[in-house]
C-alpha cells in the first residue's frame, strides 16, 4: 500500500494544524455515523500508525479483525444466541442481534497479552493495546471519520470469543467507524493542570 503524503511536523503550521484537529476528537457511536467507511488502504494507513505504539520488545500484543458485510448477519446471531443464553426478553434478544450491522465498518479488537516474559509484564502490555487503539482511532479522526471503541456483555460470551481469538487471545473490544453526521467537538474541556503535576 502507498502512503498517503503528510508534511512533516517541520513545516509551518504542519503540527498546529494536527494538534488543533486532534483536540476535536471524540467518540462518534453508531447513532453518530453513516457511510461511507473508510476504504481499505485507509484501514491499512490507520492500523500501520497504530503500530507505531510503544511496544517492549516487539510483542505485537494486539490486531483488529475487520467484519465486513456479508459476516454482520453471522455476527448478529452470536449476538442474540449470547442474549438468549442470558435470559434476556424477545425485544432484547431481537435488539442484540441488530447491533453487529449498525456501523459502516466495525472493528474486532484482540489482544494476545502473554505471561511468559518476565521483561514485558501484563499490564505494560495492556498499555501497549490501549495505546494502539487510540492511535488507530486518532488516524480516523485525522482522515475526517468518527470512530468509538465499545464493550457489552457480548464480549466475555464463549462462541463469540472463539469466533475471533486464536490460542492465547483475548476478544476485548469493537471500534465502530464511521463518516460523522454531527461536527466533531472537544468532550472534556479541563484545564490539563487537572491531570498535570510535579512530583514533590
Amino acid at each position: 500500500m502507498t502512503a498517503l503524503p503528510l508534511p512533516p511536523c517541520t513545516e509551518a503550521g504542519a503540527a498546529p494544524a494536527a494538534l488543533a484537529w486532534l483536540a476535536r476528537r471524540h467518540s462518534q457511536g453508531p447513532r453518530q455515523l453513516a457511510g461511507p467507511g473508510p476504504t481499505q488502504d485507509q484501514l491499512e494507513q490507520a492500523v500501520a500508525l497504530a503500530a507505531r505504539a510503544p511496544d517492549h520488545l516487539e510483542l505485537a500484543p494486539w490486531r483488529f479483525v475487520r467484519i465486513d458485510a456479508a459476516q454482520r448477519a453471522r455476527l448478529g446471531e452470536l449476538f442474540a444466541a449470547d442474549a438468549a443464553q442470558r435470559g434476556e426478553p424477545a425485544p432484547e434478544i431481537e435488539r442484540a442481534r441488530r447491533h453487529a450491522a449498525k456501523a459502516p465498518v466495525l472493528l474486532a479488537v484482540v489482544a494476545r497479552v502473554r505471561d511468559d516474559v518476565a521483561e514485558v509484564p501484563a499490564h505494560e502490555q495492556w498499555m501497549c493495546v490501549g495505546a494502539g487503539v487510540m492511535n488507530l482511532l486518532d488516524a480516523l479522526h485525522l482522515m475526517g471519520f468518527g470512530a468509538k471503541l465499545i464493550s457489552g456483555v457480548s464480549l466475555r460470551d464463549a462462541a463469540v470469543q472463539a469466533a475471533f481469538c486464536r490460542p492465547g487471545e483475548q476478544l476485548v473490544a469493537w471500534v465502530v467507524c464511521g463518516t460523522p453526521t454531527t461536527p466533531a467537538r472537544a468532550r472534556h474541556t479541563e484545564a490539563a493542570s487537572t491531570r498535570l503535576s510535579d512530583w514533590s
